[in-house]
């Protein structure tokens, strides 16, 4: 899923880069203001990036951690690079919890990116 994620995001394809959450408001997304509920707000929130002449930085993940936490959820840790060429523009911590949806399909339902 995290590679699909990165692909998407590094295309340009915010549609397809947040299908990876789950529909709701149950979804949510904890930023250094407070917390944003539901899909549509969090692309609110990323679509400045995938905005026509906008900087796009290619993404990545490093060190992944994956702690099952019950069936159909698990908690996930890792780092994310977005590189620009061969230079790195940012970098941090990214803890995500995700469900099987009623398709299998992982989907985040908690986002804490730094």
């Amino acid at each position: 899923m995290l590679d699909r994620a990165a692909g998407a995001w590094t295309r340009g394809e915010l549609d397809a880069f947040m299908s990876d959450y789950m529909p709701g408001e149950r979804t949510t997304y904890v930023t250094s203001k407070g917390l944003i509920h539901g899909p549509a707000a969090i692309r609110e929130r990323y679509a400045p990036r995938f905005a026509p002449g906008a900087r796009h930085d290619s993404l990545s993940f490093e060190n992944l951690e994956v702690d099952p936490l019950a069936p159909g959820v698990v908690h996930v840790v890792a780092w994310y690079v977005l590189s620009r060429g061969d230079s790195v523009v940012a970098r941090g911590p990214t803890s995500l919890v995700m469900v099987r949806d009623e398709n299998g399909r992982l989907r985040i339902v908690h986002d804490h990116s730094s």
